[in-house]
């Protein structure tokens, strides 16, 4: 798996004290950055290759403020235009929040889906579990 580590803000909390809810999907398709870089290196957004066709997140327990968060990234599974990218948000050893996000692979000037080239599937396999 990947590994990235992150400070929470103090912005990132809601009225509870705790990490809201909407900030995971932000840091998991920051996490996200070295996948992007199979398809795009530079990640010229002009050159974009990749969208997100599904993104669901399932929250395990409660994170904080202040307190380091490490992000996981793998490859759950390989498709022939798409892939499924898990992620995981862990705080004090614990596993709070796990995603999963369906990117798929795309031509953006025909509108529609395009296979994943046997050197982008090359490329991510090593990052499967």
């Amino acid at each position: 798996m990947l590994s990235e580590k992150l400070m929470p803000r103090f912005s990132e909390t809601d009225v509870l004290g705790h990490i809201n809810n909407t900030v995971l999907p932000v840091w998991f398709e920051a996490a996200r950055v070295p996948i992007f870089k199979i398809f795009t290196p530079d990640l010229n957004p002009h050159q974009w290759k990749l969208i997100v066709a599904k993104v669901e997140v399932v929250f395990k327990g409660e994170l904080f403020y202040g307190q380091e968060v490490e992000v996981k990234t793998a490859i759950e599974h390989i498709g022939n235009s798409s892939f499924v990218i898990l992620q995981q948000a862990w705080q004090h050893g614990e596993c709070c929040a796990e995603g999963k996000t369906v990117m798929v692979r795309y031509d953006f000037s025909a509108k529609r889906a395009q296979s994943l080239s046997e050197d982008e599937r090359t490329q991510l396999t090593p990052f499967m579990v």
